[in-house]
């Protein structure tokens, strides 16, 4: 690792102690308007303001932020424009990374989409394209995304829901049966570093056989430690440390070998809807990436090399103001980090590319179609805080995957926000307001304090070895549901405003009947036609990989190459690395 002797808050408040202030504010003005507020404040406002003149909202996944009855210039007295607000497409990049946003580019519309096998999510895919997606994103089932074949034991009843399953390079090719791979870019969301280095290089051998050019792909792998050691609910665990390594050769490879694949999603938006404050989310995801860069640099390649391709990954929760500050905080102090703590030179580099999906465990079961309500208000403050993707849940998600008609919905959500509502024909359209740019002020300083905290545990790696966010997580989320319980936090059709009249029928998805039968039969010819003599030195010449500390997806694509299957590949890495046991938090 990179030995860097000051912290990232440290550097951040040396710059800012060296800079000669210029604030937006004429001192007189700000003199007399704090006589004419405190008049105001004195005079006309009520004694029951007064006394609560602060308060906190309590939101679902909320971050405790006081707000204050109304803000003003005050708000903002030692504000400099340039350099804390600026212009879009401009360095601190708060307002948005390019300068005309929308009108240059609208955000990708990026539905997820995954259930039962490669052919029946592959019918989605196209039912998507065909009705205005602009991105394709797939989500994996249970066993898939745990590194299970489809015939294992464990995967039993799971085959195909809550994602697709696939178990080899020739359910890739089924999966993307007929998608121009060139000209659609396609979200993989592979979830973890290891199964990224199992699932991606099966991607990339589906396309070589289909004669396509890795440099003619586009599009995003997860690849997230969080996501591996944290965000997860099975059975087996490779250590930290490995799993660090694994995020890193995943990046490595795919930055030479795919160079217009995002080769990582820094992810915040599990580890928000698992249970963490909006301000952790981003903290977490920060230090990932920091830790991830000093990680490349020690392996000998330049900052601008690697940063440019760096996205993130956020989740949209119900406080408005706030999920519109965050986006555009985290944005401005990637910005800083880039150019202060790493020195990048490429512009690109100190770009926040992000993706944003609506909360998924903000839904609920109770009268479904409020759902539609909560993620259109999400998807729009996520617009109003300048992302690039989005992915706006669907009602009944609190049920299963949603139906082709809740799905279409979902799409028609973002095209009606695109095209009928002109919330896009203006860049940054909350940028000077008073209230949005304190928020923003105050949420910064939050994200770089947890940064800090995690610093000077020893780094994210650490943080995860010695259960600091495992605590953070168990803490928030008793914390928040027994809010949710004693009615603090509203939660409307739930909590509050219930009704006895029974909610219409929705029409719940029902799964494709007989997947896991046909997945097994699939993995019995594969390993009928095969030869499995290549296999297992092609198996084996990976785990001699894994244990020499070479880079492994070379290795992998090999696998998937040959006809190798997920499970297989899994076998090597717990054989190679061992398994780890995640702290028990009580």
């Amino acid at each position: 690792m990179v030995e860097n002797k000051k912290n990232v808050k440290e550097i951040l408040e040396e710059i800012k102690e060296k800079k000669v202030k210029k604030p937006l504010y004429n001192p007189e003005a700000i003199e007399e308007l704090q006589k004419n507020f405190d008049n105001w404040k004195d005079n006309t406002v009520k004694e029951a303001d007064k006394q609560n003149w602060e308060i906190t909202p309590q939101t679902v996944l909320g971050s405790e932020i006081p707000r204050e009855l109304t803000y003003s210039p005050l708000n903002l007295k030692d504000s400099e424009y340039t350099r804390e607000i600026g212009f879009p497409g401009e360095e601190p990049f708060t307002r948005g990374l390019h300068p005309n946003m929308y009108r240059g580019k609208k955000f990708t519309i990026r539905q997820i989409n995954g259930f039962g096998g490669p052919e029946d999510t592959n019918e989605r895919f196209k039912f998507m394209l065909k009705n205005g997606a602009t991105g394709l994103s797939v989500i994996f089932d249970i066993p898939t995304v745990q590194m299970y074949d489809s015939d294992d034991p464990i995967a039993k009843g799971q085959v195909g829901t809550s994602g697709v399953a696939i178990d080899s390079a020739n359910d890739m090719d089924l999966l993307f049966k007929d998608i121009p791979l060139e000209d659609v870019t396609i979200s993989i969301v592979t979830h973890y570093p290891s199964n990224t280095a199992i699932l991606f290089p099966m991607f990339l051998a589906m396309a070589e056989k289909r004669g396509i050019s890795w440099d003619k792909l586009r599009g995003t792998v997860q690849n997230d430690i969080t996501l591996e050691e944290v965000v997860r609910s099975g059975p087996e665990y490779i250590p930290p440390r490995d799993c660090f390594r694994i995020q890193c050769d995943n990046i490595e490879f795919i930055k030479k070998e795919v160079p217009n694949w995002n080769f990582i999603n820094l992810n915040g938006y599990n580890l928000h809807d698992f249970g963490t404050s909006g301000v952790t989310e981003m903290a977490v995801a920060i230090s990932n990436g920091i830790e991830t860069l000093d990680e490349l640099i020690s392996r000998g390649y330049d900052v601008d090399f690697i940063a440019p391709r760096l996205a993130f990954f956020w989740s949209i929760s119900n406080d408005f103001f706030e999920e519109v500050s965050r986006i555009r905080a985290a944005r401005r102090l990637w910005y800083k980090i880039m150019k202060y703590r790493f020195k990048a030179k490429n512009p690109r580099s100190l770009w926040m590319r992000c993706h944003v999906q609506t909360s998924g465990i903000t839904l609920t079961r109770q009268e479904p179609y409020n759902n539609i309500i909560r993620a259109s208000y999400q998807a729009l403050s996520a617009i109003l805080g300048g992302v690039q993707s989005l992915h706006v849940d669907s009602y009944d998600e609190a049920y299963a995957v949603p139906t082709e008609e809740a799905a279409l919905l979902s799409l028609r959500t973002q095209q009606i926000i695109q095209n009928e509502t002109a919330v896009t024909e203006v860049v940054d359209p909350l940028g000077g307001s008073y209230y949005v740019e304190s928020l923003t002020n105050e949420i910064e300083g939050r994200i770089l304090s947890e940064i800090d905290e995690i610093e000077n545990i020893g780094g994210y790696v650490k943080s995860i070895e010695k259960g600091w966010i495992h605590r953070k997580i168990a803490n928030y989320f008793n914390k928040e549901h027994a809010k949710i319980e004693k009615g603090d936090i509203k939660v409307v059709g739930q909590n509050c405003f219930t009704t006895d009249n029974k909610t219409p029928p929705i029409d719940v998805f029902k799964y494709p009947k007989g997947v896991e039968d046909r997945q097994k039969e699939k993995i019995k010819k594969l390993k009928e036609s095969r030869n499995n003599t290549k296999v297992e030195k092609a198996l084996k010449a990976l785990q001699d990989a894994c244990e020499k500390k070479e880079n492994i997806v070379p290795y992998s694509v090999e696998c998937a190459r040959l006809g190798c299957t997920e499970g297989e590949i899994f076998k090597v890495f717990k054989k190679s690395f061992g398994l780890w046991r995640p702290p028990v938090i009580f």
